[in-house]
């Protein structure tokens, strides 16, 4: 019996800055949940009040404005509910070093906590597997998407969310091929947010084209039985 591959979580952030020591800070966390290696349709996604402003650079690369922060939780406010949604994981994500010091520094400014990612999940960074997969080539989540064949064409500005729902993709194929299928059995319940769950199931694919033979290649065919059955064979497709 094939041992269980258990919860995999693909994880996403989007941050004010480049630098956690600069006292840059996170502003928006995006996951999607995988089971045995199905997409679930549970996820985690909060846009966060970083209390301080965003650097105008990285607002060119997300979008997200301090306007629209204004109102929205600090990280204090979902810290919990973040934590109870990537424990026990597997967290898969891209370029990884750099989305755990932030999340560690954020653990880091919690009253009465001094926990890590790593005393939660464990990590499987998809930029050092890529890198080893094809070395020499790049391997941004842009460019495994044109190797793997995934449409990004949607993706003008980064997301944390839409980017998590896409490296799940790259990650399935880039480490075993399977497409990311939404698991039947999966609950359609949304994760914290209450919206609604990915959809990515076989009742979306748009129904295969049947494309029948000729008369032409129906008499080529029956010739080519008949052939078969004259020359002292058994033609199975004539029982």
């Amino acid at each position: 019996m094939t041992k269980p591959i258990g919860r995999q979580v693909v994880l996403d952030t989007e941050t004010t800055g480049l630098n956690p020591q600069e006292g840059h800070r996170i502003i928006e966390i995006g996951c999607v949940e995988l089971l045995n290696r199905r997409l679930t349709g549970k996820r985690f996604h909060v846009y966060i009040n970083p209390e301080r402003m965003i650097d105008a650079g990285a607002i060119e690369v997300h979008g997200i404005t301090n306007e629209f922060l204004q109102d929205k939780p600090r990280f204090a406010e979902v810290a919990q509910d973040f934590i109870a949604f990537i424990r026990g994981a597997e967290l898969i994500i891209h370029n990884a070093p750099f989305d755990v010091g932030f999340i560690n520094h954020e653990f880091s400014l919690l009253d009465n906590t001094a926990a890590t990612v790593a005393d939660y999940s464990q990590v499987f960074d998809t930029l050092s597997y890529a890198r080893k997969k094809h070395p020499g080539q790049r391997n941004s989540l842009d460019a495994l998407c044109k190797r793997y064949g995934i449409d990004n064409s949607h993706r003008d500005l980064h997301g944390a969310l839409l980017d998590a729902e896409i490296l799940a993709d790259v990650f399935l194929l880039m480490t075993g091929g399977q497409s990311s299928l939404l698991d039947e059995s999966a609950s359609t319940m949304g994760a914290v947010t209450g919206n609604k769950p990915i959809v990515r199931s076989l009742a979306d694919r748009p129904a295969l084209a049947i494309i029948r033979c000729n008369e032409e290649e129906q008499q080529a065919h029956q010739q080519r039985l008949d052939a078969i059955e004259k020359a002292g064979g058994t033609c199975l497709w004539k029982l």
